[in-house]
């Protein structure tokens, strides 16, 4: 399959919370990018649906920010681990706060 996305992201693992009206489950990011992020998780909402993001960077500085759920792949719980992508393609549409504490975490993960 060819790669659809204009910005390249990086693999890295940080906890992050989603939520349609509030950020409550938990879950953890496999890629991310400037644009969007990979949310690793057995249960994805539905393409088209508008997220509340609570992403928890390494250093546990909180970016609040709401995304836009491009694609979701749902996995049975016990094949996470094992099938490729399980989880949802999300775009940021909107920061809330920690937008230039997020984009300085991207950037040092292209250094």
């Amino acid at each position: 399959m060819a790669e659809k996305r204009d910005i390249a992201r990086r693999r890295k693992r940080v906890r992050v919370r989603f939520g349609i009206e509030t950020p409550q489950k938990m879950a953890f990011t496999d890629d991310l990018s400037f644009v969007g992020l990979f949310i690793k998780t057995v249960m994805p909402e539905k393409p088209g649906t508008l997220l509340q993001l609570e992403i928890t960077l390494p250093d546990e500085t909180p970016v609040l920010c709401s995304g836009r759920i491009c694609w979701a792949k749902r996995v049975p719980p016990n094949m996470l681990r094992l099938v490729n992508k399980g989880g949802m393609g999300v775009r940021i549409v909107d920061y809330i706060s920690g937008k230039e504490a997020y984009q300085e975490f991207v950037e040092s993960l292209h250094r």
